[in-house]
């Protein structure tokens, strides 16, 4: 089963059960999917779904930051909610050192030597890892490991 359809079908679930945090949240998200369906004209992949809740998942978290620095600790719950809905259907995250020995890899692969190199490393370090770590994080270790 793919990833768009799970959504699909645990927004029924969820519907039949009354979560309506859990419900609302995965609506939004399969709004955003249909919204690249009809842009694009196009079935999405499973990777398209990651990156619809890679963005989603950003979304929340910077609204967390919002809203906890309002002083807005009921919104704050609200964000945690729909954070740890998001977070289970997204793989695994990379821990610091798998994701160092995979940018190493890339690296190598692409004849990086330098920071001018910066462009070929996140390309294929962004293809290589997908949505198992943010864009930041790669950023950050990629700074690291050329300079």
């Amino acid at each position: 089963m793919s990833l768009k359809e799970q959504i699909k079908n645990e927004i029924k679930e969820a519907m039949r059960s009354k979560e309506i945090v859990k419900r609302d949240t995965l609506r939004n998200i399969q709004a955003s999917i249909k919204q690249i369906e009809v842009d694009e004209r196009r079935d999405v992949t499973d990777a398209d779904v990651e990156a619809v809740l890679m963005k989603y998942l950003k979304q929340r978290e910077d609204a967390k930051v919002q809203f906890t620095e309002a002083g807005r600790n009921d919104l704050v719950e609200k964000e945690d909610a729909e954070i740890a809905i998001v977070k289970s259907y997204l793989p695994e995250p990379m821990d610091d050192a798998e994701l160092e020995s995979v940018l190493k890899e890339v690296i190598a692969s692409v004849g990086a030597e330098s920071m001018k190199d910066m462009g070929k490393v996140m390309g294929a370090a962004k293809a290589a890892i997908g949505s198992r770590a943010d864009g930041g994080r790669i950023n950050v270790m990629v700074k690291k490991l050329l300079s």
